[in-house]
């Protein structure tokens, strides 16, 4: 069972997207994809007259932000992405966490600072895997957008890295669940202006270092996090690096990308 994570400059690029889809496409086994989309969101609504609000590289998720999200994620970006999957023979559906009732999650406290609608998942106990493993078993493949709900009828705007991980986890006693991140860049890098300084291997330990010593940072943080709260609940292997080089990954073996082991 491979789950990907999608997300960074693909989905708004239509060739590298197209050319990522088939590559996942044809993936052979069971597959999931869970896609973010927060660039086409903000571009989307900036044509509305609604200027993304960001607090430490985080959206801030008002009422009217939500309803763009909504639509964007839920709508635009996961239909177009379903459309295409169909046209290459994966036989996709697409859902966001409401669906079945598969990912819910809370209203994130206010706490210094108010992130508005958006969803915290309590972990993978929380997710309905009787529904997801029934939809896996009648040969579909979910395409996710980064939205689950409260169960008090309100849609929440939630990572998608933490979506891929808990999904990831929770489907780990029932399958030998491998997790990958595809983005824009060959891996996790030692140096951000250099496209080919991957690091190959990240353990626990080397993980505390790169931190220390300010290698890794920003968005790559909770990237990393999760892929390690993934691997201590069961995940098998988790993988991060070049949507060119899903099938590469795929096979396993660090062949490209990074590979997180504990």
């Amino acid at each position: 069972m491979i789950i990907v994570k999608i997300g960074g400059n693909i989905l708004d690029n239509p060739e590298r997207l197209q050319s990522f889809l088939a590559d996942f496409a044809a993936l052979p086994g069971p597959k999931l994809l869970v896609h973010g989309g927060g660039k086409i969101a903000s571009a989307f609504g900036q044509r509305l007259g609604i200027s993304p609000k960001m607090v430490e590289g985080r959206r801030i998720t008002d009422a009217e932000t939500l309803e763009l999200v909504t639509m964007v994620y839920g709508g635009l970006v996961n239909k177009q992405v379903v459309a295409k999957l169909q046209a290459l023979g994966c036989n996709a559906i697409g859902l966001t966490g409401a669906d079945a009732n598969i990912i819910p999650a809370q209203k994130r406290p206010v706490q210094s600072i108010d992130y508005g609608f958006v969803g915290d998942v309590a972990g993978p106990e929380s997710i309905n895997v009787d529904a997801l493993g029934a939809i896996l078993e009648a040969g579909l493949t979910p395409v996710f957008a980064p939205l689950t709900h409260d169960r008090q009828g309100n849609m929440l705007n939630t990572n998608a890295d933490t979506i891929a991980s808990v999904l990831a986890t929770a489907l780990a006693p029932k399958y030998n669940v491998q997790l990958v991140y595809c983005f824009e860049k060959k891996g996790v890098l030692q140096n951000a202006e250099d496209d080919d300084s991957v690091i190959g291997h990240i353990t626990t330990e080397k993980y505390k270092t790169l931190k220390a010593e300010g290698v890794v940072n920003a968005g790559m943080i909770p990237k990393l996090d999760n892929a390690f709260a993934a691997l201590s609940q069961g995940v098998q292997a988790v993988q991060i690096g070049d949507a060119a080089a899903i099938a590469q990954m795929a096979a396993g073996g660090g062949q490209a990308g990074t590979l997180i082991t504990l």
